[in-house]
C-alpha cells in the first residue's frame, strides 16, 4: 500500500508540472489548456493545437488597414466612406456610418459588425476610415 501511495505522489506531482508548464489558449487566453497526445487543447472554446503551432500562430496575427492606411485592431470604430449596398437586400449603409466595436477575421470580407438598423455585417476595410 506504501508504493501505491508514493507512486500517486509522484503521478500527481508529475501532472501538476505538466499543467503549470503549458501556455495559454491562443484562441481564448484560457489557463486551463491541457495535452493529450501531442495536442494541446482548451476546454473553454475546444481549441486545439500542437506546440509548433504556438509559435507560428502568434506572428501570422491578422493585419488590416482602414481606407487611409491606419491600422485597424478589434474594437475599434470605424465609419463607412461610401454608400454600401446590402447584399440580398433593398437596405443601403450610408456614407458616414458609425460602427463601433468591430471584430477583424480572415477572408475578403475582413470586419465583422453589428450596424444599427441592419444587424450583423461583414464589411471590407477598403470602405472604411478609423474614428
Amino acid at each position: 500500500m506504501g508504493k501505491w501511495n508514493e507512486s500517486h505522489e509522484t503521478q500527481l506531482t508529475y501532472r501538476s508540472e505538466l499543467m503549470t508548464n503549458l501556455p495559454n489558449c491562443p484562441e481564448c487566453k484560457s489557463t486551463y489548456t491541457y495535452k493529450d497526445n501531442g495536442i494541446l487543447i482548451c476546454p473553454e472554446c475546444a481549441h486545439e493545437w500542437r506546440m509548433n503551432d504556438e509559435t507560428k500562430h502568434a506572428d501570422t496575427q491578422m493585419i488590416a488597414k482602414d481606407a487611409n492606411g491606419n491600422i485597424l485592431q478589434d474594437g475599434d470604430t470605424v465609419s463607412v466612406i461610401k454608400d454600401l449596398k446590402v447584399k440580398g437586400s433593398s437596405l443601403v449603409v450610408k456614407v458616414g456610418t458609425k460602427v463601433k466595436n468591430i471584430r477583424l477575421v480572415e477572408g475578403d470580407h475582413d470586419i465583422d459588425c453589428k450596424i444599427d438598423g441592419i444587424g450583423p455585417m461583414k464589411l471590407k476595410s477598403q470602405f472604411v476610415k478609423k474614428v
